[in-house]
C-alpha cells in the first residue's frame, strides 16, 4: 500500500500527506454509502435517515439507491387495497 500511495503521490505531484488525506476522505465517504445503503436495504432506517448517514441529499442518495438496485418501499398490493379501502371509508364520512 506504501508503494501505491507513494506512486498516486508522484503522479499528482502531491506531498505523501496530502494524498493519503484525501485518500481517507474518499474512503470515509464510501463507506458512509454502504452503510446508509445497507441501513436501507435492512429496513433499518428511513430514505431520508439513510440519505442523512451517507452525509448526501435526497437526490443524490435517490441516484445512489438507484444504481445499486435496492428496493426500499415494500408495499405489498394488500397494503394498497387495505390503504384504499381505508381512504374510501374516511372520505365518505
Amino acid at each position: 500500500m506504501h508503494e501505491e500511495i507513494q506512486e498516486i503521490a508522484m503522479q499528482e505531484r502531491r506531498a505523501r500527506a496530502a494524498v493519503v488525506r484525501d485518500l481517507l476522505e474518499i474512503g470515509i465517504a464510501e463507506r458512509r454509502k454502504q452503510n446508509a445503503s445497507r441501513l436501507l436495504r435492512e429496513g433499518k432506517a428511513t430514505f431520508a435517515k439513510a440519505a442523512e448517514v451517507a452525509r448526501l441529499s435526497l437526490w443524490d442518495f435517490a441516484d445512489l439507491v438507484k444504481q445499486e438496485g435496492i428496493e426500499w418501499v415494500k408495499y405489498v398490493p394488500e397494503d394498497v387495497e387495505r390503504d384504499l379501502s381505508e381512504a374510501s371509508a374516511t372520505s365518505g364520512a
